[in-house]
């Protein structure tokens, strides 16, 4: 790999040169369309260009908040073809953003293990293992999205023929004791909040169910945690109803989010800054910037779905506890008037009323309901007339 010598040559010569991570530099040289900003309204059309040495097509996403924090780039695959095999030093967790195809895995000593997967699909490939991807349709291009923490491990050790190249192996990660190797992931209410799902493979964040209520952010919303076997990586996904929207909340930086399903927006704003509105459907990602408040709306007549690939724990800040209510989390009654307005302006466009219990407004500790009526699933009411 002449490039990536010729790269890390230059970044051991010149280090942090330019005030750029060493991530960004590498990524820079790979010659491919690096996508900036807020937020990517459509990962199934944003702009890839060849790449030569991964004999596909690809794309790198960098937007605000994720710098030298997490990795995401999308891999495009023709109709019906196969890329060359490679090997990767680190975790990576990987989603399909459009079509179908068929991952192949191996270590050394272990044999090859192969298995299909569609839309929204979920799996991690563990790290030090070799694997391959295949267009499984010959009508389509299969597109995939990738999230690792390459940035920080450049930081660290910049050849990127440690991390492309290395020959020390994983074998135990392939060889699961218990359950069948990207065997469905099943349900761990002993981890985290009672909502985890712990595996390698989630077979549709879009149809995903089960999952628990996710009281401190309001929105009669819903969650589950996705937990991996051995790693660090995983994250979270929140579903929450139509015609409600979820309370201003901050945390740390890297937290890279896809919608599964849905229609709706996000907010975001540095504390006392200017609002950035993020539209989003499915397909869409964004990632708030360190210590941004964000909000999430659903303006469909369908629940509403958001993925959150977590970065490492050092990154997570908050997270999802909120230590400090005060500062950390906007409840309803201390919201801006117009964040209500636009949210009932934007339903109002669509024949959609707001599903807002009043109350919510004007009492902080408002407690929502999460009967066996209340579950995700029921759709918004439209407007008379």
């Amino acid at each position: 790999m002449t490039q990536t010598t010729n790269v890390q040559d230059e970044i051991t010569r010149d280090g942090n040169r330019g005030g750029k991570y060493l991530y960004d530099r590498w990524m820079e040289a790979q010659g491919v369309p690096i996508h900036r900003g807020y937020f990517i309204e459509d990962l199934k059309t944003v702009e890839v260009g060849p790449w030569a040495e991964r004999e596909c097509n690809a794309a790198f996403i960098q937007v605000s908040g994720m710098e030298g924090v997490a990795e995401a780039r999308i891999t495009e695959i023709a109709p019906g073809a196969t890329v060359p095999p490679m090997k990767f030093a680190l975790d990576e967790v990987i989603y399909t953003i459009s079509g179908w195809g068929i991952a192949t895995v191996w270590a050394e000593g272990v044999p090859k293990h192969s298995f299909e997967f569609g839309p929204r699909s979920l799996f991690l490939i563990p790290r030090g293992c070799h694997r391959q991807f295949a267009n499984a349709r010959g009508d389509q291009t299969l597109r995939l999205l990738h999230n690792n923490y390459l940035p920080v491990a450049m930081s660290l050790e910049p050849d990127p023929g440690f991390y492309f190249n290395n020959a020390y192996p994983h074998p135990e990660l392939l060889q699961p004791k218990d359950d069948e190797l990207y065997a469905v992931a099943k349900r761990a209410p002993e981890l985290g909040r009672g909502a985890t799902w712990y595996g390698n493979f989630f077979t549709d964040m879009g149809a995903w169910e089960d999952l628990v209520p996710h009281r401190k952010r309001g929105g009669g919303g819903h969650v589950v945690d996705v937990s991996f076997p051995h790693s660090q990586m995983g994250g979270h996904m929140s579903v929450f109803p139509p015609g409600t929207y979820k309370k201003g909340h901050r945390h740390g930086p890297g937290r890279v989010i896809v919608i599964p399903a849905g229609e709706g927006y996000s907010i975001m704003w540095p504390e006392g800054g200017e609002k950035v509105i993020v539209p989003w459907h499915e397909g869409s990602m964004f990632t708030p910037p360190d210590r941004w408040f964000h909000q999430h709306f659903n303006v469909s007549a369908t629940p509403a779905r958001y993925l959150a690939l977590a970065p490492l724990p050092q990154f997570a800040g908050h997270s999802e506890e909120v230590v400090d209510r005060a500062r950390n989390q906007i409840e309803y009654p201390n919201e801006e008037r117009w964040i209500r307005e636009k949210f009932e302006e934007e339903l109002g466009k669509r024949g959609l009323e707001s599903l807002m219990p009043e109350e919510a407004y004007t009492n902080a500790d408002f407690k929502w309901g999460y009967g066996a009526g209340e579950e995700q699933g029921a759709g918004s009411r439209r407007r008379e007339g």
